[in-house]
């Protein structure tokens, strides 16, 4: 609805959608009359079978052919041959329909199936940080490798920024440390634990993660902030709102936090619905952190005061930060630079500008005229 409305598309899209109901309508019309029309015209047909028959049973009685018995017994046969062919006739339309959800239900089994966690899988607890990956390979198309080899060691505590092109790779790191993915080679470890043996809700529970894209459910303001940390209290999700410069724009709201939005908040603005998801971060303070151009529709000057709340919060947390403007990274403790899906090149911030490479040439580029 956004897209729509941004390109003023309302009336071109009912009358797209006016054309594609009409058209449903004709067919379902169609659809209903012939299923119909079927049993009353087989009905029809075994009718006039029976009439054949009872007339010509008829005339060989009175010609002396048959007996009377003779003829009520082909009668009956008559009408017990045609009734499997008007209870067949009678479900076709029913048929039809369980022939096309059957095709869906088949579509469904046969998609593929996310492995479910193993019996012996154990609950990560006391997560330090300790993030490893050794020699690992994922592609998305088995024809088409995107990372290989790609070997990483961070210490707990460690702030780490992930920098590069579009498309070399560096949300697909992401989704393997979260393991929205597995490894095609190589592992994943976390505080030595390879992540495929242990939950996936323990894994995914030790981050926290701000994403560009926004995600919203309908309910308050509360609820969405303290959706990571269900039982918080009212000081503690207000405390984390002023954290993350979002109690400002909440207390003007109708309703304050008690303000109910929508299931993508239609009636926030960009900034505002990042800033929720920043405060619902600030919340719940998970072991570790995710942050992928986390303030990306935030104004300059809310992300310098965002920034601070970030430093104060990845303090003693391992942080994995992907970002574009390289500006907001210059702080980080390792900088990973990462070319068709490749670390290219690793160090801080002035170390890699002296350097005089790949890193060098996408800062300098910020600066350059197109």
């Amino acid at each position: 609805m956004s897209c729509v409305r941004t390109f003023n598309m309302m009336e071109k899209v009912c009358r797209k959608f006016d054309r594609a109901d009409e058209e449903l309508r004709t067919a379902s019309f169609k659809a209903v009359f012939y299923s119909s029309v079927t049993n009353p015209a087989t009905r029809f047909c075994n009718a006039l079978v029976f009439a054949g028959v009872g007339i010509f049973g008829a005339l060989s009685a009175v010609a002396g052919s048959i007996t009377i018995g003779e003829l009520a017994a082909f009668l009956g046969y008559a009408s017990q041959y045609t009734k499997p062919f008007n209870e067949i006739s009678g479900v076709v339309t029913e048929l039809q329909n369980s022939t096309a959800c059957a095709q869906r239900l088949f579509e469904l089994i046969d998609a593929d199936e996310i492995p479910p966690d193993s019996s012996c899988a154990a609950v990560l607890t006391g997560v330090k940080g300790n993030v490893s990956l050794n020699d690992v390979a994922f592609s998305y198309v088995p024809a088409e490798p995107l990372i290989e080899g790609l070997s990483l060691n961070v210490a707990p505590g460690q702030r780490i920024a992930i920098v590069g092109p579009t498309g070399c790779g560096k949300t697909t790191l992401i989704n393997l440390l979260m393991r929205f993915y597995d490894v095609n080679a190589g592992s994943v470890s976390i505080d030595g634990h390879d992540i495929r043996t242990v939950t996936r809700n323990s894994l995914r529970s030790s981050y926290g993660m701000v994403l560009q894209d926004t995600w919203l459910k309908y309910g308050t303001v509360r609820e969405n902030i303290t959706m990571g940390k269900p039982d918080a209290t009212d000081e503690e999700t207000v405390h984390a709102a002023q954290e993350a410069y979002a109690d400002g724009f909440i207390r003007r709201l109708p309703h304050g936090y008690d303000t109910i939005i929508g299931e993508s908040g239609d009636t926030l603005s960009a900034g505002q619905k990042q800033l929720l998801c920043i405060a619902r971060v600030m919340l719940a303070v998970p072991p570790m952190l995710i942050l992928d151009e986390a303030t990306s529709s935030i104004d300059t000057r809310t992300e310098l005061y965002i920034q601070k709340a970030f430093d104060k919060l990845m303090e003693g947390r391992t942080s994995f930060v992907v970002a574009h403007r390289l500006s907001t990274i210059r702080n980080a403790d390792r900088i990973l630079v990462m070319k068709h899906g490749h670390i290219v090149e690793t160090g801080k911030h002035e170390e890699l500008l002296a350097a005089g490479g790949f890193y060098a040439e996408l800062y300098n580029s910020q600066f350059e005229a197109v």
